[in-house]
């Protein structure tokens, strides 16, 4: 057993070496399974033990340190790594990789105490106030300072450890409603480059006339706080997602200063995509990562797995990071406590490695005994010793240690895409249509994921063409400039099809209504034209076309189409808003668009969904549905690797109608197309072809 002194050594040695020898981005060879890690929460020193334990259970990778700006700075400018260099040095000596975390999104005190204005201010002057993380203006240059310091300090000090494979920088960031003055001087400018310094050209733009709201110089530039102007307040989401980018980017600049070309540079978000434009923040990182929480025991169903990972697959374009999940409960609080079912834990890690992830770790190690997140429990429970959770951990553990290499590096290719606008997404949230949901991509997501349509998450502003697919989905895409409307017409028109729903196209770039018939530019493409819509309650099809067992299959708007080239397919059993087809198809070029102008039910948009997929050849009338869900993939080795899940709590027969043969890793069994198996309640098949 080597001496904490001689890790020391080995590392200063090895550091020195590191540098010459590291000549390529750090490569996956085997999934990594693992949990954040915070020695500094424990109530006393039992980090050999930790260790010991993760050893034990084939534990691989650790994250540390994202949330310990007070440990590493107590004080204004003394730094203190003695207590991290022991946790990482004895993870290096165990064989434990490290991912590292620069501490910024969580200030210490003396920063608080020393700089309030660091805090951050919200709309309509509500103030936050220290005592939580996540509370400071990005923007503040006194906050900017020290974080360049600390994250200097931290890679100057930790750049060639050769435990660290990466570094995670900040953690779960957004705009957070920040509305400081130094966030409204940067919009301000933003605004003024945008429009190249032409006051005369916002006012037009922003229809700023309109209630005497027009500005005639710079200084007269209005703040956030009374705004109810759309376009000022959509350009405002507009910023506040390039504000993060940039915050996250310059953070990466800094790392890449340091960090040998063997490490990789991550950031992890919650799944709430609509904060955040993914593509620009991701776009210096070669492996993204989220962090996603689902539900468990009876509401285990995949599907925020799969939502999560088909977003940031595309962001990614490959494979992507889970760096925190489920591991027992969650919650701010005792009163929501649900922990999974037996083998629930494990089937969620191949559900994350069936949708891309290179990485599954837990959020985390050790549940805490003190502060707001003492009941958002790890793997080890409050008396940390080894429990059932511990026990499927090391279960799967062992499972990835032999057939890992065989699932880590999967790459999809999907013929379907949704077709997602954080501009859509804002613009219908200021101008609402619904109380409910104005934008409900998680549904239409939700219907291709109960039907094995597997599908990407493409942001409309980010692709240059929709050549590499056969069907869009897109959801109202109510603010759309010309040129993203006419890739969707040239994507119909060379032979795609398209699904599209109401609201599409109604609005410019800048969340102006535009002065001509509706659809606007996507007249020709859908093969109507309308200039009415209206409120509705829920209502029937007439004669119920696509054969719905729950009726009540449209509501909350429906706009009052015309057709000029498209056929209809149905229209609402009501005796007024009945003179109008309510679902329609055209056929334009070598494709086809059907237009939905209802908000539809899930079990409509689905039977539409099919039919059009059906067309295509995407799927066959005989494919799985949930709860039996299949996700495919190649490996590095160019063999298909398909993950038949079954996320119920009943057994369920299926048959292997693929491949000629194939190969079950889990149970090293070859099967023949036709052999029909049970698989167990909340279970799984992998099967290498």
């Amino acid at each position: 057993m080597k001496t904490e002194k001689h890790v020391v050594i080995l590392w200063l040695i090895i550091s020195l070496l590191l540098p010459t020898l590291a000549c390529a981005q750090y490569k996956f060879d085997n999934v990594l399974y693992g949990a954040a890690y915070y020695h500094e929460y424990m109530p006393t020193d039992r980090l050999d033990k930790d260790i010991q334990m993760m050893k034990d259970c084939g534990l691989s990778v650790v994250r540390v340190g994202e949330s310990s700006w007070g440990l590493f700075e107590p004080r204004e400018g003394e730094f203190e790594f003695a207590w991290m260099d022991r946790i990482i040095d004895k993870m290096h000596q165990a064989g434990i990789k490290v991912i590292l975390g620069t501490p910024t999104y969580a200030i210490p005190a003396w920063m608080a105490e020393k700089h309030p204005d660091v805090l951050t201010t919200y709309e309509r002057g509500n103030k936050a106030y220290y005592g939580t993380r996540q509370n400071m203006d990005i923007s503040n240059p006194a906050y900017l300072f020290y974080s360049e310091r600390i994250i200097r300090k931290m890679m100057e000090h930790y750049a060639n450890h050769p435990a660290i494979i990466g570094y995670q920088v900040d953690n779960e960031a957004t705009a957070r409603g920040t509305n400081n003055h130094d966030f409204f001087v940067g919009f301000r400018s933003y605004i003024k480059e945008k429009f190249d310094n032409d006051l005369d050209s916002l006012n037009k733009a922003w229809g700023l006339n309109y209630w005497s709201m027009n500005i005639h110089s710079w200084e007269e530039f209005y703040t956030r706080d009374g705004v109810t102007n759309p376009s000022y307040k959509n350009e405002w989401e507009r910023y506040g997602r390039k504000r993060i980018a940039d915050f996250l980017n310059w953070q990466v600049d800094i790392v890449n200063e340091y960090k040998r070309k063997d490490q990789f540079v991550t950031h992890c978000f919650m799944p709430a995509f609509h904060e955040i434009d993914q593509v620009e923040s991701f776009r210096q990182m070669e492996y993204p990562a989220i962090n996603p929480y689902h539900s468990v025991q009876d509401g285990q169903n995949g599907r925020l797995i799969s939502y999560s990972g088909d977003h940031m697959r595309t962001v990614a374009k490959g494979n992507y990071l889970i760096t925190e999940t489920n591991a027992q409960t969650t919650g701010w609080d005792a009163r929501y406590q649900y922990p999974p079912y037996d083998n629930q834990l494990r089937q969620n890690v191949y559900s994350h490695l069936a949708s891309g992830a290179n990485m599954v770790e837990y959020w985390h190690w050790h549940s805490i005994h003190y502060g707001q997140e003492t009941y958002w429990k790890g793997i080890l429970g409050h008396d940390l010793e080894p429990n059932r959770i511990y026990h499927e951990f090391t279960a799967v553990a062992k499972e990835l240690k032999n057939i890992g290499s065989k699932l880590v590096n999967l790459k999809k290719k999907n013929d379907v895409a949704i077709l997602y606008s954080h501009d859509s997404y804002y613009g219908l949230r200021f101008m609402p249509y619904t109380h409910g949901d104005n934008y409900p991509v998680e549904m239409l997501h939700s219907s291709l994921y109960n039907m094995n349509i597997e599908t990407d998450i493409v942001h409309c502003d980010k692709v240059s063409d929709f050549s590499e697919y056969k069907m869009l989905i897109i959801p109202p895409l109510y603010i759309a400039t010309d040129e993203l409307l006419e890739k969707i017409d040239a994507f119909v028109k060379n032979g795609g099809k398209v699904i599209m729903m109401y609201k599409s196209g109604y609005c410019n770039e800048h969340s102006a209504v535009r002065a001509m018939l509706a659809p606007g530019p996507l007249r020709k493409a859908c093969g109507f034209y309308y200039q009415e819509s209206s409120t509705i309650g829920w209502m029937e099809l007439k004669d119920n076309p696509f054969g719905l067992d729950n009726k009540k299959a449209i509501g909350e708007i429906i706009e009052f189409i015309i057709p000029e080239t498209a056929q209809p397919l149905a229209y609402a059993d009501h005796p007024f808003f009945g003179k109008w087809p309510v679902i329609t198809e055209n056929s334009y070029g070598k494709g086809s668009l059907v237009y939905i102008a209802s908000y539809p039910s899930q079990e409509l948009f689905e039977k539409i969904v099919r039919t059009e997929a059906e067309k295509a050849g995407i799927v066959s009338d005989d494919e799985y549905k949930f709860p039996i869900i299949v996700k495919k993939g190649t490996n590095d080795k160019g063999r298909t690797i398909r993950y038949i899940f079954n996320y119920s709590p009943t057994s369920q027969e299926v048959e292997y109608n693929y491949a000629s043969k194939g190969k079950e890793l889990l149970k090293n069994r070859t099967l023949s197309k036709g052999d029909s198996m049970t698989i167990a309640p909340w279970d799984l098949l992998i099967v290498e072809e």
